[in-house]
């Protein structure tokens, strides 16, 4: 399953959660949410804006996006931190990404990911972003 596959469950199950009324944000959710929402588009542009640029960098946007998921996170409890923690969990394969070539010895048992990989886990935070403010507002 890719990341983008993981996160659309987890999207669907927020919010079947919110229309039925088993999650209701609390204003502190709400500030939390909005909070993440927006360091998550910072972190992550538009998919052109992406696309363009070197490998490391995308690399590094997904990595800054993942800390603001971990810091929304360690600010809240209950479903919204049982969604962030979730969100998390699906877009770890980023963190066994690398965008340097390996060399010689060792390299953590870290991989290249494909443009397509890139691609796909940007998509899937922009996703988590829009999700989040969705419930937020």
């Amino acid at each position: 399953m890719n990341v983008q596959s993981s996160v659309v469950a987890l999207i669907e199950e927020a919010e079947l959660q919110a229309r039925d009324g088993t999650w209701d944000l609390t204003p502190s959710d709400h500030a939390v949410a909005l909070g993440a929402a927006t360091s998550l588009g910072q972190a992550i542009g538009a998919a052109h804006e992406q696309e363009l640029l070197p490998d490391i960098e995308r690399l590094a946007h997904l990595r800054e996006a993942l800390a603001a998921l971990a810091i929304a996170l360690a600010g809240t409890h209950g479903r919204l931190a049982w969604f962030l923690a979730a969100c998390i969990e699906a877009l770890t394969p980023v963190l066994q990404w690398r965008a340097l070539p390996a060399g010689v010895g060792p390299h953590f048992k870290t991989t290249r990911p494909t443009p397509e990989q890139f691609t796909d886990a940007e998509h899937a935070v922009r996703q988590v972003a829009d999700v989040l403010t969705r419930l937020a507002t």
